[in-house]
């Protein structure tokens, strides 16, 4: 079960027990083949990761002294790509007020303003309803849909949204920092989407897949197409820009492991390494010039008016853990999703298929 893509999930989990010091500096880690028994992978896996790990200055690993937890390097653990999402959404709502006619010292002062009011809050006990519900995982435009909607169908309740890409969604419920997670993973080995990922990442805990929809997945282009690019394969030696999405994204999951089985390495693909967090971002590179191909939903591409090739349909789930699936906005939430309403509504935005939108599966 040597994937390309697994060996940053077992080191993502590794440096986040690091981060929140389940694992200390000098502790010893697994033996490679003992964790690659935990795993249901090879050694050569837990080997890259391992790897992975050192080269982030994570651990060090030495010929008969094993792999071990080295002194806390907090720069190390605050990644590049968290900050350039902050930066980046921050250019997105001063480009926003800038194009309703504020000036930048208009938009200055209302941050300011509103920095003070959050702090004045945060120091209150009421700073956030103690029932918010907080959603962690994947983007898609259906997500969003859902926050809009939610107030309808659970009056009073309005959903914390944090995009950190469908692996950021599991481990966010691993460490009890997300109530559901929006994920769409597929697995090489069942040809499956979620359930394994869900098993391995939370083993003994019993959880809910609540199917959002299934959606398309392709590329993203230009109107023009000019060489017909219909598959990956069109892309190696093609002269196009790829622009691709982050590590840990179901999308870049699934990429990753469609390039490994074709033989294809990410030096053949331009733009491999401009990674992207959203759908919605890799479009607006593409429809700005910025790149000439990536990979997204149906809906990104209507929305930024660019060509869609569709590739595979794959399906979206919200996990949701048992103790909070009985919540009384996560019951109004699978029931409105049962409802044609809902479905009429995902339907619209183009690129979904509602069959199973509000299937309930248990996974335990």
């Amino acid at each position: 079960m040597d994937r390309t893509f697994l060996y940053y999930q077992i080191a993502e989990a590794i440096r986040q027990d690091i981060r929140t010091e389940v694992l200390r500096p000098g502790d010893r880690l697994p033996s490679v083949r003992e964790l690659a028994g935990r795993w249901n992978c090879t050694i050569g896996t837990i080997q890259r990761a391992y790897e992975e790990l050192a080269r982030q200055g994570l651990v060090t690993s030495r010929p008969g002294q094993g792999t071990h937890v080295t002194a806390p390097i907090l720069a190390a653990l605050e990644t590049p790509l968290r900050r350039a999402a902050l930066v980046h959404r921050a250019e997105a709502f001063l480009l926003e007020s800038l194009t309703a006619g504020y000036s930048t010292i208009e938009t200055e002062q209302a941050i300011r303003i509103a920095l003070d009011r959050w702090r004045t809050l945060s120091q209150t006990p009421a700073q956030l309803s103690e029932h918010r519900l907080r959603f962690v995982g994947s983007h898609d435009p259906a997500v969003a849909l859902i926050a809009a909607r939610f107030a309808d169908f659970a009056p009073g309740e309005t959903p914390h949204l944090t995009f950190s890409g469908s692996l950021g969604g599991l481990i966010a419920l691993v460490e009890g920092e997300a109530d559901l997670a929006g994920c769409h993973l597929w697995d090489e080995e069942s040809d499956s989407y979620n359930v394994p990922f869900v098993r391995r990442l939370l083993p003994g805990r019993r959880v809910v897949l609540l199917t959002l929809a299934h959606r398309r997945l392709g590329f993203l282009l230009s109107a023009a197409n000019p060489i017909g690019v219909t598959n990956l394969e069109n892309l190696v030696n093609s002269g196009l820009r790829f622009v691709n999405r982050q590590r840990g994204a179901g999308t870049r999951v699934w990429l990753d492991a469609h390039l490994h089985r074709l033989g294809i390495t990410p030096e053949q693909l331009p733009g491999y390494d401009q990674e992207k967090l959203t759908h919605s971002e890799v479009a607006q590179m593409i429809a700005e010039g910025q790149a000439d191909v990536g990979l997204g939903v149906e809906a990104a591409a209507l929305a930024f008016g660019l060509r869609f090739i569709p590739l595979t349909q794959e399906r979206y789930d919200l996990v949701i853990p048992v103790e909070v699936w009985s919540l009384s906005p996560v019951q109004a939430l699978a029931r409105w999703l049962a409802t044609d309403a809902a479905k009429t509504e995902l339907t619209t935005l183009g690129g979904y298929e509602v069959h199973e939108t509000g299937r309930v599966q248990w996974v335990e």
